[in-house]
């Protein structure tokens, strides 16, 4: 087997074709791993994403509810947000923590490292289990207006991601992450 390492395409040209304040989209011409001229997008996110599963002492979680417009439908998640790249995730899911649910959480685990679609975009994201919570009060962005918070038993939300009501990936990946956490305390 070759090392895995080795890059097998070859960029030959580049130009970016979009760029907001969160994203950008570039086109790619290339030589693809069989030697045939093809073309490539990317969506390069400018922020990591931020997940957390908070988890009370009585064992309950909490997701928040939101429509989402690329959906065009309603979607239970865990607490989910962006984080500057050059700023620490774990910074960033305490602030994402206490601005959607209110609560600050004095134990923090990472749970897991992950590139969500990593076929057409290099989004990195980071996703912590928050525990000893500390109630306080949110401050949701203006995109947020309509986000509703959900106090569950943590079994309930697992159910949710089990019976493909939870299908957002980062909710499923750090939801399944906690059951093994747990399983293995």
């Amino acid at each position: 087997m070759d090392n895995p390492k080795n890059n097998p395409w070859t960029t030959l040209s580049s130009r970016e074709v979009y760029d907001n304040h969160w994203i950008s989209l570039s086109e790619h011409q290339v030589i693809n791993p069989s030697g045939k001229p093809g073309i490539y997008g990317k969506v390069h996110f400018k922020n990591k994403a931020i997940g957390i599963v908070p988890m009370d002492a009585e064992g309950n979680t909490y997701l928040v509810g939101q429509f989402r417009y690329t959906l065009n439908e309603w979607s239970w998640e865990i607490p989910e947000g962006g984080g500057a790249l050059d700023l620490d995730p774990l910074a960033s899911a305490k602030r994402e923590l206490q601005e959607e649910t209110g609560f600050s959480a004095s134990r923090w685990t990472l749970l897991h490292r992950v590139h969500l679609s990593n076929s057409v975009t290099d989004e990195e994201g980071f996703i912590y289990l928050a525990e000893d919570l500390t109630a306080g009060k949110n401050a949701l962005e203006e995109t947020e207006a309509d986000l509703k918070v959900m106090k569950l038993p943590f079994k309930d939300a697992l159910e949710m991601v089990l019976t493909g009501k939870i299908t957002d990936s980062m909710s499923v990946i750090g939801l399944l992450r906690v059951a093994v956490h747990l399983a293995n305390r």
